[in-house]
């Protein structure tokens, strides 16, 4: 009857603990939550399911974060999609990449609290 709607996350992240771990904290907070494991399989569920929001691991299998960003972007079905690239490296270069392939935040896993992550979600959810 008035069962709002959830928002979707999906978190494509090869680290099973870390993506665990920040599913878990956000279904607590009840968004709903997808998971993948690498690029393809990632790339695969935004296009199928269109989620309101991507966490994005840059370190992936089968297909890099970057080319995942990259591809999101040029496709206009899910180019409007706010992806927040999640990272072990604080590198300006891989930060202002990743910026100029469109990403729309971008976290450093080690400095990432749930809060810090709740924030950015409610920042990138329009």
């Amino acid at each position: 009857m008035g069962e709002s709607i959830r928002e979707l996350i999906l978190i494509i992240e090869n680290d099973n603990f870390f993506r665990n771990l920040v599913a878990r904290k956000l279904e607590e907070q009840d968004y709903q939550i997808a998971r993948a494991v690498d690029g393809n399989e990632g790339l695969a569920k935004i296009k199928n399911q269109k989620p309101d929001l991507v966490f994005l691991s840059l370190a992936l299998s089968e297909r890099e974060g970057f080319k995942v960003l990259s591809e999101i972007r040029k496709d206009p079905a899910i180019s409007s999609i706010p992806v927040i690239v999640l990272s072990n490296l604080g590198e300006l270069e891989e930060i202002n990449e990743a910026l100029e392939l469109g990403a729309s935040d971008y976290l450093i896993k080690i400095n990432s609290t749930p809060k810090l992550f709740l924030k950015r979600i409610k920042g990138n959810l329009k």
